[in-house]
């Protein structure tokens, strides 16, 4: 009966109706259940409602009273008009004034019942609220509908949507719960709800949203009251669940034959080896190559900070497959990251037997019919591409390992179609954005990690300051300094041509001013995204042999370029770019063994936001830590810089805020899919919600 209930398209819900249906979809909202699991976005306390007659300058206040009257006033600037309104209740009345903003004068009526909410100030007309946020209570005297869902109480605020205001929500919730049953179908197992005393999930849910008044409006705007965290914890722990099982069913298939090594393989490896591996690295190759030995296929993430040497870690770990008769497939977000990892791969391999392959989106033609060919007869042992290997006319012979470079800019869809091309394929995740163990529990809770810890020896830690716009001749003289040291720079912009809409110094007109004005002395190149693929190739290969001397580029350079003697990292309006992505351009510079240094040049005055980056940045170069900032900064939907990082639908849940409850979920979910008693019916469940609840690939 309850899941008849929750399962109710609001379509047919009372009051809702084809319109407001519509809008309601638009954010995800379709059946009761998904109405009742959307949290308000804050609590307001009115049931300290304050007298007019009592109102005092300074004090943020919540009034509800009567519309007197209102209009439309006009002031001494040109164009700006105010829209005042006078409320009064038993005790007096207020003034509230909204500047430029003539529309609300469709919006209030005299005789409206409505709720001020901010600060008051005094003003020559008296004592007023200054842009308050404001609710329509009652339309008018005779309207009949129940003042305490609205005042009088902690009351819920919901963001619009649509046509559906926030008051028009809270009616529709409290008639939702006036007929929900009294009990509604669990799916944390009882066991769990007694062990962590979880309040039932209907009283969770109405306390939610109509909170009892002795609740604390501090502590329900922080998402900690009882009801809260609980709902939080059952999200988080069905998401967890639904991880672990699909990391289970994946490890109950198998792939086509496990490797061997021996020997003979172990000097294979030896012989494309450049340089002693680090520490780090050989641990995180003995993790990856035992994975590759066992029947079950790995899934398994490498993570590492900017120049931590993952990549030579995947190669050793290509040789491994390659030798026992399996092809590799080396899949890189952009074309210019493929193209150098080919090239970088193809010089280590030059010696051996096995031939390297690329296959990226400008290949056309015979060219690339050709490869396909190759691919497809086993002739190419390893192709190194960027998401045209995921394209359903490329076929392997018989694919053994699956490298993904930067995997957070893939969608999960292509992960699952590229490993689909073999036999339950061997998959290798690879990341310079260091993740942070939030985020580890849930992009990539189905994997198993692996992290370099340390810098390959030699490496100089890279020095980093900020400095205003203003003192750019200072900053040129630190890049001359370097320049005639026989160093090289990079000076990165935001933008490839000037935009008259955003104040922003523009690389193509820049490279011009820096080699006209700056340095006219030294060569300066221009690199950017919108480049035709061989034209980034020969600024490239122009700035590694040393013919160009400062390399004016956008962040097409934030991974995968590795010139160790660039030392000089300058990056124009740096209060514009992530932290993680700063970071990622910082690590360009300091791969060699000269000391390196990163101006960050920023335009004042700084948000506070902005400012935080910057002192992060400058405080730390584990990248590590500055994820973990990072994350606390932008939050979890912008940590990648897109929204194909395989991330969670969350509803409820912050990852940064209730991080703590994650991995108690996680604890949770693991314990109950090992309790035979809990198991079925917690698997039946995930097998049916599972994928559309979280937005991600199927637990099957």
């Amino acid at each position: 009966m309850s899941d008849d209930f929750l399962s109710q398209p609001l379509q047919f819900v009372k009051g809702v109706g084809p319109r407001r249906a519509a809008d309601l979809a638009r954010v995800g909202l379709l059946t009761v259940e998904d109405l009742l699991l959307r949290f308000p976005l804050r609590y307001e306390n009115r049931a300290g409602l304050t007298p007019m007659a009592a109102l005092r300058p300074g004090q943020t206040a919540t009034v509800v009273g009567e519309v007197l009257s209102f209009g439309i006033r006009p002031t001494r600037r040109p164009g700006f008009r105010l829209f005042e309104v006078v409320v009064r209740d038993e005790s007096g009345a207020v003034r509230a004034v909204f500047p430029n903003q003539a529309f609300l004068k469709d919006v209030f009526r005299a005789q409206q019942q409505v709720v001020l909410f901010g600060p008051l100030e005094h003003r020559s007309g008296g004592l007023q609220f200054t842009n308050p946020e404001y609710e329509i209570v009652r339309g008018d005297a005779e309207d009949s509908d129940d003042a305490h869902v609205h005042t009088g109480r902690l009351v819920p605020i919901y963001e619009k949507i649509g046509s559906v205001t926030p008051r028009m929500q809270r009616s529709l919730m409290h008639q939702v719960l006036a007929a929900m049953p009294e009990e509604v179908d669990d799916p944390v197992p009882a066991p769990v709800r007694q062990a962590l005393a979880l309040p039932p999930r209907r009283v969770a849910i109405e306390h939610t949203h109509f909170p009892p008044g002795d609740v604390s409006v501090v502590e329900l705007n922080a998402f900690k009251s009882a009801a809260q965290q609980r709902l939080i914890f059952e999200e988080f722990f069905l998401f967890q669940a639904g991880l672990v099982m699909r990391k289970r069913r994946q490890s109950s298939t198998h792939k086509a034959r496990p490797v061997q090594v021996d020997d003979r393989v172990r000097g294979a490896a030896r012989k494309v080896l450049p340089f002693r591996l680090t520490d780090g690295q050989k641990v995180a190759l003995r993790e990856i190559v035992t994975d590759m030995q066992r029947p079950e296929p790995m899934h398994r993430l490498l993570q590492g900070d900017v120049g931590a040497g993952k990549t030579i870690v995947a190669l050793l770990a290509a040789v491994v497959a390659m030798e026992n008769g399996f092809q590799v497939a080396f899949m890189a977000p952009t074309e210019i990251l493929a193209d150098q990892h080919y090239m970088t791969i193809r010089r280590l391999m030059e010696h051996s037997r096995f031939r390297v392959g690329s296959l990226t989106g400008s290949v056309t033609g015979a060219k690339k019919r050709a490869a396909r060919a190759e691919i497809a007869s086993g002739t190419t042992h390893l192709v190194v591409g960027t998401h045209a290997l995921v394209e359903g006319a490329v076929e392997f012979r018989e694919l053994g390992l699956v490298i993904i470079d930067e995997q957070h800019r893939f969608g999960v869809m292509q992960r699952a179609t590229l490993r689909a091309k073999g036999q339950h394929p061997d998959v290798l995740v690879m990341t310079a954005t260091p993740i942070p163990r939030t985020l580890a529990l849930t992009a990539f809770g189905d994997l198993d990690v692996s992290v370099i810890r340390g810098l390959p020896p030699g490496r100089q830690p890279i020095r980093t300051v900020a400095k205003p716009d203003s003192r750019r001749d200072e900053i040129y003289q630190l890049v001359r300094k370097e320049l005639e040291q026989g160093r090289q720079a990079y000076v990165i912009y935001p933008l490839v041509e000037a935009s008259e809409k955003i104040d922003l110094r523009a690389a193509t007109a820049m490279a011009e001013t820096l080699q006209s004005d700056v340095f006219p002395e030294y060569r300066v190149a221009l690199l950017h995204g919108k480049m035709k693929s061989d034209e980034k190739d020969q600024v490239m290969a122009a700035f590694a042999r040393g013919d160009v001397h400062v390399l004016a580029a956008t962040t097409v350079v934030e991974v995968g370029v590795d010139v160790a003697n660039a030392t000089m990292m300058v990056v124009e309006h740096a209060e514009r770019f992530g932290l993680s992505q700063l970071h990622q351009l910082r690590g360009r510079v300091g791969r060699g063994t000269h000391a390196s240094t990163c101006v960050l040049v920023y335009q004042a005055p700084l948000t506070e936001q902005g400012r935080a980056r910057l002192e992060a940045l400058i405080e730390t170069t584990d990248g590590f830590l500055i994820a973990e900032r990072d994350l606390e900064i932008r939050g979890p939907g912008d940590f990648f810089g897109t929204r194909q990082s395989g991330l969670p639908t969350l509803r409820v849940g912050d990852l940064v805020r209730d991080h703590i409850l994650m991995e108690e979920a996680r604890r949770e979910a693991l314990a109950s899919l090992d309790d035979p008693q809990q198991s079925s019916a917690l698997m039946a469940y995930l097998s049916t919600h599972w994928a559309e609840r979280f937005g991600l690939v199927d637990v099957g």
